[in-house]
C-alpha cells in the first residue's frame, strides 16, 4: 500500500513539474518566436551612413511592415540589398513614381525641397532618379559616407526586400531613445 502512495506522489510531483515549469517555458518560446517573426525584430548597425540619427554599433528594434502603403517618406527602415547582399538601415526618401532629384546634396521630390533636418552632413552630390512603381529609393543620414542608392547599380528596392521600419535605439544605454 505505502509503494502505491509513493508511486502517486511521484506521479503528482512529475504532473506538478511539468504543468510549473515545462509548460510556461515552452509557452514563452513560442510567443517569443512568433513575435520575432511577425511583429518585431532587432538589427546591428555596423556603419556610420546613418548618424547623427543611428550611430555606428547601436542595435535597433525593428517593427515588421505588413503593408506598404503605410509607409512614408522620411521612415528609416531596413530592407535587404541583393546587389550588396546585405541588411542595410536607410531613410526612405522615394516612394513608387516619385521624381527625385539632388542638387548641390539638396533633396527635391517631385519637384518640392524635402526639409531634411536629420541630415547634419552634406555632400555636393547630383543627380536624377525616376522611381519605378513596386521600388523604393533610400538614402543615409551622413550623405558623404552612406553608400547608399545614389551610388548603387540598381538605385532602387523591390518591395518585396523591405523587412521593417527602425522604431528605437536598444543598445548602448547611452543612445536609447525613439527613432525620428
Amino acid at each position: 500500500m505505502e509503494e502505491n502512495i509513493e508511486f502517486k506522489e511521484n506521479e503528482t510531483k512529475r504532473s506538478n513539474f511539468f504543468k510549473e515549469w515545462v509548460v510556461p517555458i515552452f509557452t514563452a518560446l513560442v510567443i517569443v518566436y512568433l513575435l520575432r517573426q511577425f511583429v518585431f525584430f532587432n538589427v546591428y548597425v555596423p556603419t556610420g551612413s546613418m548618424i547623427p540619427t543611428i550611430n555606428k554599433d547601436d542595435k535597433v528594434v525593428v517593427t515588421r511592415i505588413h503593408n506598404m502603403a503605410n509607409l512614408q517618406r522620411g521612415d528609416i527602415i531596413v530592407f535587404y540589398s541583393d546587389e550588396l547582399a546585405e541588411t542595410l538601415v536607410k531613410r526612405l526618401i522615394g516612394l513608387p513614381g516619385d521624381k527625385i532629384e539632388i542638387k548641390n546634396g539638396e533633396v527635391y521630390v517631385n519637384g518640392e525641397k524635402v526639409q531634411e533636418d536629420y541630415v547634419k552632413n552634406k555632400d555636393k552630390y547630383n543627380g536624377k532618379f525616376e522611381v519605378p512603381e513596386g521600388k523604393y529609393f533610400f538614402l543615409g543620414d551622413n550623405r558623404p559616407v552612406s553608400k547608399d542608392a545614389r551610388y548603387w547599380e540598381d538605385h532602387y528596392i523591390d518591395s518585396s526586400k523591405i523587412e521593417g521600419k527602425a522604431q528605437f535605439v536598444f543598445y548602448p544605454f547611452k543612445d536609447f531613445g525613439k527613432l525620428k
